[in-house]
């Protein structure tokens, strides 16, 4: 053990099962397991299926109009829509955001942009689970004060 370096962990390099090659454009929501690289343009959110270890490559000729949800995250193109990364994120010095970064750990090379906020979290939450789960509490809370208000009216009369 004497005289070892101390090793980065490895970020996941993967076979990226899936391309999207820089002559393509996607219309619409893209759901994938394993990885996918993305030279091309994808117009819609891109999903990694839960449970996996996905990894989403933007290259810096890649673009993703939408929100991105994925474990391991690796831009260097441009993204235009909310990023949830539960696991690792790297910005490369080309990468362009335009919408809020969701990060469990970020790394973020010189000449990166980020236009919005950086949002630190420890427990990975995704745009999917959001989805389901905002909504709902905003609907609840606006039917308890139609109700309290309902109930109150008539006990007034």
């Amino acid at each position: 053990m004497l005289g070892k370096k101390k090793q980065k962990p490895r970020r996941p390099s993967g076979n990226f099962d899936t391309l999207v090659s820089s002559r393509t454009t996607v219309e619409g929501d893209v759901h994938f397991s394993g990885g996918l690289h993305v030279d091309g343009t994808i117009r819609g959110r891109v999903v990694a299926e839960e449970g996996g270890d996905a990894v989403l490559r933007v290259s810096e000729v890649g673009s993703v109009e939408g929100d991105i949800v994925a474990p391991h995250v690796i831009i260097n193109g441009t993204v235009h829509g909310d990023v949830y990364a539960s696991t690792h994120l790297e910005l490369a010095e080309k990468a362009s955001i335009h919408g809020n970064v969701y990060y469990n750990l970020i790394e973020m090379a010189m000449g990166a942009s980020v236009n919005g906020s950086l949002v630190h979290q420890n427990e990975p939450v995704g745009l999917l689970g959001r989805d389901k789960q905002q909504p709902r509490a905003g609907v609840a809370d606006e039917n308890k004060a139609e109700g309290s208000g309902a109930a109150a009216a008539p006990d007034k009369e």
